[in-house]
């Protein structure tokens, strides 16, 4: 599968980034703050696929928080065979995945299907609405969820639920919370950048 994509080539060696970005956004929503966020880097952004109403995205839905999970299926290998090609093609020794709203929601199901593909997880405002398998392969990688305790899409107790899955994988997961709905604020980049800053270096 090929998407339509940013890409910023690294230094050979360097981590590589991939970002995911929200409903209606587009390649370009996060990829400069990745840039910035892990200088040197190789990042890649692909454009969401799918068409709602003009808005692009990962996947279907038939309602708010209501997937269609045949095509979140489609999606999730087609993206986990992206993302196996991207770092392939960069010889990135480390994978970091950065996503927000419907893009972090990609992101976590490609998590939930090939743990193995992203090293570290930033899943920014997601919202799983149903219950993962399994997934033990994520044990040891860390994972940041950052959230609005008022987020009318993304409803705090799904977005506890889902912290508590990652756990219970044995994943590393950290958290960051702010008082509003889903849009994201300033303290939840600060904890992006903490939590890129303490990758391992490579």
């Amino acid at each position: 599968m090929s998407y339509h994509a940013a890409r910023t080539e690294g230094r050979p060696g360097a981590p590589l980034v991939l970002t995911f970005h929200g409903t209606g956004g587009d390649e370009h929503q996060f990829h400069r703050l990745a840039e910035q966020l892990v200088p040197g880097a190789h990042v890649v952004s692909p454009r969401g696929d799918v068409n709602e109403h003009g808005a692009a995205r990962y996947f279907r839905r038939t309602g708010e928080g209501v997937y269609d999970m045949a095509d979140l299926a489609r999606a999730t290998e087609a993206m986990a065979a992206f993302i196996a090609d991207e770092t392939a093609r960069t010889g990135a020794a480390q994978v970091i995945g950065l996503g927000y709203s419907n893009g972090a929601n990609i992101l976590a199901a490609v998590s939930f299907a090939r743990p193995e593909l992203v090293d570290r997880l930033a899943l920014l405002h997601p919202l799983i609405s149903f219950a993962p398998e399994p997934a033990p392969g994520l044990a040891g990688r860390p994972v940041l969820i950052t959230a609005g305790e008022a987020d009318p899409i993304c409803p705090a107790p799904l977005t506890r639920r889902l912290i508590d899955w990652y756990a219970a994988q044995g994943a590393r997961v950290s958290e960051a919370w702010h008082s509003g709905g889903h849009e994201l604020r300033q303290d939840e980049l600060v904890a992006l950048q903490e939590f890129v800053r303490t990758a391992p270096a490579r």
